[in-house]
């Protein structure tokens, strides 16, 4: 061989080499985001919500790499671990706590930092049938979506209420009125109710800067809890949800969220550019966690002051491994329990005769975010640009990832949710097709569409 096509062979097989090096690096940077979805999502799903380890592995985590995930399942210590080729995650599920990813720790260690949570009340009578004109018109729609998969999707549950009442009540084969779902990004929601019920009772003031002592001797000081809940802040943040993404480095890799969210730098001046950010959000409850002089008192706080009063039992927001809970991402309740969160929004604020949310709070939350185009509010989804062209611009939303909703319709007095497992893009339900047909079903039983 000539010295020059030896020259180039020893090029090409060292760029061959560093991209094979540089694969392997990039490859290793996204097992614990591999291994660590797969266990934490497989043993929320088995040791909260009930469900068989092999149905949540054939639909929930039947995708990309984290299909070829081995798990193991151990009901006696409640823990899942995952591997995938060199690496492996470990899922730990606490009573009244929920999952928790370890990172950093082993299960015993966090097994020992629990703590007796505040007993549950029964304030709020449960909810009761609704119109049965109105329910007969909604039966077909239900039947249609659940077990026929009419708009698209796998729904495990769908609620509607009016006027407060259940005129609709349809779930997937394992799933019942009983089991907890995940809410995945409607969580963020239920963290602005959390907002709310403080400013209630003048323990925060949303357009005041965060005293976060990290932030104090630069531009960042200037960011509000306004500007987080409306993902105004300006922080950097990526939540691109298919790549090692600052969403993905969050969940599956950080022991403090709230502390890498807000580690990021400040691209643009608070109030001033939208971008959706899960970070946002898990600074803000870490924020309100560091309100209260213990975790106890935070968690009676919110037991007492929130859930409670709303109705919702036996709530699940699971907590990252610092011990606050997952603002983001990871709460478990059941569909009635999100059908009484959209009704407490619906009532502005109101539950049991009692007021849980600060004065104008659902106004606040249905106010266009200055630079969202019409899209967002605080932790709230708006339809003023009309994403659902055929249900009313007064419509706003909590929304979840894989196609978790809560709809609130104010004018028609309509609560709608779906839970269930939707993915993007092929798999996602027919939103827009559902509300319009249940719109279509009020206006034939009420004889208007707005049937107040």
């Amino acid at each position: 061989m000539k010295p020059k096509a030896k020259k180039t062979l020893r090029i090409v097989l060292a760029l061959l080499a560093a991209a094979i090096l540089g694969g392997c690096l990039y490859l290793n940077s996204l097992m614990p985001i591999i291994t660590g979805y797969a266990a934490k999502n497989l043993a929320s799903d088995v040791f909260v919500s009930g469900r068989e380890p092999s149905d949540v592995e054939s639909l929930d985590l039947n995708f990309s790499f984290i299909k070829f995930t081995r798990n193991k399942v151990d009901r006696e210590n409640r823990t899942v671990t995952s591997r995938f080729l060199w690496s492996k995650s470990t899922a730990l599920c606490r009573d009244g706590y929920g999952v928790t990813l370890l990172r950093g720790r082993d299960a015993s260690k966090l097994r020992e930092e629990t703590f007796p949570l505040p007993p549950e009340t029964d304030s709020v009578p449960p909810l009761a049938a609704g119109d049965s004109a109105l329910a007969a018109r909604l039966e077909p729609i239900a039947k249609a979506l659940v077990d026929e998969r009419a708009y698209n999707g796998t729904p495990f549950a769908f609620v509607v209420l009016h006027k407060g009442g259940i005129v609709a009540e349809r779930y997937r084969s394992g799933i019942t009125a009983d089991t907890p779902l995940l809410s995945w990004s409607m969580a963020k929601s239920f963290t602005n109710a959390l907002v709310g019920v403080m400013v209630r009772d003048s323990l925060l003031d949303i357009y005041a800067p965060l005293d976060i002592p990290e932030w104090q001797n630069d531009s960042r000081k200037a960011i509000t809890l306004n500007d987080l809940m409306q993902m105004q802040s300006g922080l950097a943040w990526n939540e691109d949800y298919g790549n090692r993404s600052d969403v993905n480095l969050m969940l599956h890799r950080e022991q403090d969220m709230g502390l890498f969210a807000q580690s990021k730098e400040l691209m643009h001046e608070p109030g001033t550019h939208w971008y959706y950010s899960s970070g946002s959000s898990n600074i803000v409850m870490r924020y309100l966690r560091g309100r209260f002089p213990s975790d106890t008192a935070f968690l009676t706080y919110l037991r007492e002051q929130f859930f409670g009063p709303t109705g919702i039992r036996n709530p699940r927001f699971e907590p990252d491994m610092s011990g606050t809970p997952v603002g983001s991402s990871y709460l478990y309740v059941t569909a009635r329990d999100y059908a009484r969160f959209g009704q407490l929004y619906l009532d502005d604020g109101y539950a049991g005769g009692k007021r849980i949310l600060a004065e104008n709070w659902v106004a606040y939350t249905t106010d266009i975010a200055s630079c969202s185009e019409g899209r967002y509010g605080a932790f709230f989804w708006l339809n003023r640009s009309k994403t659902y062209p055929d249900a009313p611009e007064d419509m706003f939303e909590c929304r979840g990832h894989d196609g978790q909703e809560i709809f609130i319709l104010p004018t028609e007095q309509l609560v709608v949710v779906i839970l269930g497992y939707s993915p993007k893009p092929d798999r996602v339900i027919d939103f827009n097709g559902l509300l319009k047909d249940i719109l279509t079903a009020c206006a034939e039983s009420y004889g208007t569409q707005g049937i107040s």
